[in-house]
């Protein structure tokens, strides 16, 4: 990507997204320590909000895309919570109201599909109209 130029995804991703699944370590539908399926992430920038349905703050961070790498992925860099200042190393599918991505934890080389192995996350989000 040439710096400086706009980034699609970016502008794509902003606004208001609900998580709708979850999977961590190869295991689907596990309990989330970020509560239920539907807490809302909202994008600003590269600056993103994890609520919960009632509205209670339960993420925050930023990230970089990076959408000519193939897959296309993404840092996350959470600013609270027990991996502040830490950088997850993500891929990340962007199609229309869909987003998924799936992390690693820091150190961990970058996931390279779309499914979990040991210490990665996977999140599933529709947009939010």
């Amino acid at each position: 990507m040439i710096a400086g130029a706009p980034c699609p995804d970016l502008a794509a991703l902003q606004g208001a997204w609900k998580q709708v699944g979850f999977e961590a370590n190869g295991a689907v539908d596990v309990p989330d320590e970020f509560g239920t399926h539907d807490n809302i992430t909202t994008f600003a920038g590269n600056h993103f909000v994890v609520r919960s349905p009632e509205g209670v703050l339960l993420l925050e961070g930023e990230f970089d895309l990076y959408p000519y790498s193939n897959p296309k992925s993404v840092n996350w860099r959470d600013t609270m919570g027990s991996d502040t200042g830490k950088t997850l190393p993500s891929i990340y599918c962007l199609e229309d109201d869909h987003f998924v991505f799936v992390a690693a934890d820091d150190g961990a080389p970058r996931p390279t599909m779309f499914r979990t192995v040991s210490g990665q996350t996977m999140r599933t989000f529709v947009r939010l109209p």
